[in-house]
């Protein structure tokens, strides 16, 4: 008979691996042991575990997505919002994690930071896996030319080709495109009650000939190129030549209309967990940024002006990280397009049967 073994602490958590996986270099040869290096090491192992679960939570979110149907009233649509939110504490943590490099003092790491070149965080593959699976576009990314390179200070072949695979794959920003563009609430069944308070608007749904009047006439005298934007992301009116954006949205007509009705009409219960995605998308794209904002502060505070260590510019390359990378800022952007809640067109009957849970 098989032996049965009992399960222990250690060897479930393979402590032995994880524990015995710091290597200072200064502890090397004839170098001078620099204390902190090992704090350097252990928080940037911790960083990377939890990369590997934001990944594993991503896997998830993107199966969904990627499913020919999805039912939005399922469970699938909860776990999304669960695991999206999941992401987002993980990414909370992993900002507050920074503080403890804070006890580190820039002379503490002047004692083995010239050890480490030419390696550095710009190597991670785990964390540009997350960019590229979440949805970053290679012809967005900052320093786009400089970030995909094999050269000193760049990736590994293998880590090169493994990042160029995931970017080829679809990625969350595009499946929510398509999950936001298959919505049906806007089949022209569903409006036959529907009475306009304004002239119909020639080519526009009833619904969204009302919303652009109502949201036109809401703008203050500031505000009023406004519309032009409003036609140009919900629409597609490329004839303007007075379009304020700078540059076009990464999903579509279609996809944004849909996703800002969903921000209008959230109090429907059908909508909350749609809209909690959203919200979670958005969310996301912050917390990365207070990470990024997070780790230029570390590096001011560590190395002022100097180069990083991967050849980067050091603060320069993730000052221009922190505003270019965002992700779904198409769909941070949709306040723009909000009204008051008192002025929100009431919904024709037939749709509130399709909304509700009773049908």
């Amino acid at each position: 008979m098989p032996e049965n073994k009992t399960m222990y602490y250690s060897n479930y958590l393979q402590l032995d691996k994880i524990c015995n996986a710091q290597y200072p270099e200064s502890f090397k040869n004839e170098n001078e042991p620099a204390h902190d290096e090992m704090l350097f090491i252990i928080i940037h192992q911790a960083y990377e575990l939890w990369f590997k679960q934001i990944l594993f939570e991503l896997d998830f979110i993107i199966n969904v997505f990627a499913k020919n149907k999805i039912d939005d009233n399922s469970e699938d649509l909860n776990l999304v919002r669960h695991r999206l939110h999941r992401i987002i504490k993980i990414l909370e943590l992993l900002t507050q994690q920074i503080t403890l490099l804070d006890t580190m003092t820039p002379m503490d790491f002047l004692e083995f930071r010239n050890l480490l070149i030419p390696a550095s965080g710009f190597q991670s593959v785990q964390f540009r896996l997350i960019e590229a699976r979440l949805g970053l576009q290679m012809n967005t990314r900052f320093n786009n030319d400089y970030y995909k390179r094999t050269n000193e200070g760049g990736f590994s072949e293998k880590d090169f080709n493994n990042i160029n695979e995931t970017e080829s794959d679809v990625n969350l920003l595009q499946l929510i495109n398509k999950w936001l563009e298959r919505i049906p609430f806007f089949e022209i069944d569903l409006w036959k009650s529907y009475k306009n308070k304004f002239p119909l608007t020639d080519h526009l749904h009833p619904f969204w000939s009302d919303y652009r009047h109502i949201y036109k006439n809401g703008l203050n005298e500031k505000e009023t190129d406004r519309i032009n934007d409003f036609d140009f992301i919900f629409f597609e009116n490329k004839n303007n030549n007075d379009v304020k954006l700078l540059q076009k949205p990464l999903l579509s007509a279609a996809a944004m209309r849909a996703a800002l009705f969903i921000m209008l009409y959230r109090d429907f219960p059908v909508f909350q967990t749609s809209y909690q995605i959203l919200d979670g998308l958005i969310e996301t794209d912050n917390q990365l940024a207070n990470w990024r904002q997070k780790h230029i502060d570390m590096v001011r505070r560590m190395i002022g002006m100097r180069m990083g260590t991967g050849n980067t510019s050091g603060r320069g390359y993730l000052e221009g990280a922190l505003n270019n990378n965002y992700i779904f800022k198409d769909i941070a952007g949709l306040s723009t397009f909000l009204i008051e809640r008192k002025n929100l067109p009431k919904l024709p009957v037939e749709l509130i049967q399709k909304l509700s849970y009773n049908k």
